[in-house]
This record gives structure tokens, sequence and C-alpha cells, in this order.
């Protein structure tokens, strides 16, 4: 087993709570015992639940303020989708924010069907993230035009930016027919952080299905049919783990206090049968 499945950090993504503004969502996240947390600055789709934040504004600096008392780092910003029209420039300010306020990386997804275009988009935002000192994580999901591992693998090395890696989120993974074994298939350096979530054994049929699936329909990690103990046995060392798990048939605060100690417990039962399968083999 390697380290990330013991490893004393766990951040959260804003999807989980993502109803409650950054400052909410770092204080609550604190309490649940969470020690980062994923701010979504940019919408995923027009008119989508977003919280923009420009560098030397009021809301910024009382944010900044907020993650300093709670002792609560930023490990990553979102989302941009990189669609046909998308205007790269424009994300400067959102990568000033992102920095300033300690994050490592901006999470991005694949939405266009013109191969050549949708990586000249995606090594443009990874030169202008690069000035920012910020890593691009490229999220692959079933219904968008970059699906699978594997075609997030081939964007990837086609782009080869040195500060491009994939985001691998075990709910996707598994939707979109990949395995821990394809995880273990990449080269070194191409996975700095997972997403951790459960879900039931049963695929949903259809693009409208999976995404519900994705936005509501996630289980606690543990409590469901994903191989999750295969996913971290195969992780790098250092790999960052975040919990995606929204829930909303609970309230915020409890639904990250679930989703903390369900993850919690889940790393240490899978830690206890590493070492059990271990004593075993001597």
């Amino acid at each position: 087993m390697n380290a990330p499945t013991v490893a004393p950090k766990l951040a959260v993504a804003h999807l989980t709570a993502l109803e409650l503004a950054p400052r909410a969502l770092v204080r609550q996240a604190a309490r649940a015992g969470f020690d980062a947390v994923g701010l979504r600055l940019s919408p995923t789709a027009v008119g989508a639940i977003a919280y923009p934040s420009l560098v030397g504004s009021g809301a910024h600096i009382a944010l900044r303020r907020v993650l300093a008392d709670e002792g609560v780092t930023v490990h990553d910003v979102e989302f941009i989708p990189i669609l046909p029209e998308i205007d790269v420039a424009s994300y400067a300010p959102m990568f000033d924010a992102a920095a300033d306020l300690g994050a490592r990386c901006v999470t991005v997804s694949g939405d266009d069907p013109d191969a050549a275009r949708l990586a000249a988009n995606l090594a443009a935002l990874c030169e202008l993230a690069g000035r920012s000192g910020l890593r691009v994580d490229l999220e692959f999901m079933r219904w968008r035009h970059v699906g699978t591992l594997n075609q997030a693998r081939s964007l990837v090395e086609r782009v080869g930016s040195s500060n491009l890696a994939i985001l691998v989120d075990a709910l996707h993974l598994a939707r979109s027919g990949g395995s821990p074994a394809d995880v273990q298939a990449l080269p070194d350096g191409m996975v700095h952080a997972v997403q951790l979530c459960d879900a039931s054994r049963d695929d949903p049929v259809g693009d409208e299905a999976t995404i519900l699936e994705a936005r509501t329909g996630r289980l606690p990690p543990g409590q469901g049919a994903l191989p999750l103990r295969e996913l971290l046995d195969v992780l790098p060392a250092g790999t960052t783990l975040a919990v995606e798990m929204p829930l909303p048939s609970l309230p915020a605060d409890e639904r990250l206090e679930l989703a903390y100690r369900s993850t919690r417990d889940m790393l240490q039962s899978a830690r206890r049968c590493h070492e059990l399968s271990g004593a075993s083999r001597q």
C-alpha cells in the first residue's frame, strides 16, 4: 500500500457542499476535520453556481483570513471547460486569485471535438497557469469529449506541458470503463490527485443519468461497490486525496462530517487489510 492510503491529510472538493460560499465551506470543512478545500471559482456552465474571487477585493482578503484562522489550505480551484470558443486570456484573474490563495492546481475538462484546437487551447491554459505557479489537472468524464482515462492520457501526451496532469475521479474512472490497473499503467508523474467517493454496482444508462449520479447520487467512500482499495494501492506516493461526495439528502455540515468520517474509516480499513496481507505472506 502506497503512502496516499495512510496520508494524514484530506481535501474536500467544493461540489461536496457547493451551496456553501468559500468562507463558509472553509469553516465547515475545518470543523469536519479536513485540511484542505477545493474552490469553485468559475462555473461549469453558464448560469451554474460559482464564487469568483478577485485579488485585492474585500471578499478575497476575508477568505484569506478565514483560511489562515482555520488552518486550511486551498488544494485546487475549478472549473474550466475547454470549449471551442474558450478565451484563454480571460482566466488570468482567476489564476492570480488561485495563486494568491495558495492553490496548487486548476481543474479543467476537454469539451471540444476538434482535437487539434483542444490541444492548442489546453497548451495555452497550461502556459498561463504556469505563470502563476499552478498545475493544470485534466479531468475526464464519460459524457465529455475527453471521457476516458486513455483519452486524457493521449491529450496530455500530445500537449506535453510540464505542468499538465490527469485528475482521476474514482466515479468517472469506473463509469467510463477504466480500472485501477489502467491508472497503474500511466507514466510516472501523470497523476498528482484523485477524488474519492463510492457508488452502486450498476452503471447508469445514458449521459443524463450519468450526470445525475455524479452530481447527486454518489455514496460515502467505503459504502458502495467502487474498487477504492485497489485504486489507493496503485497511486504514486504523495498523491493528494480529495473527497467529492455531493449528497443533497443531508445538510451541508452533516454531509461534510460524513464525507470525512467515512473516508477516514475506509483508509484505516484499507491499511489494516494491507498490513494483514503483508503479515500472511511472511
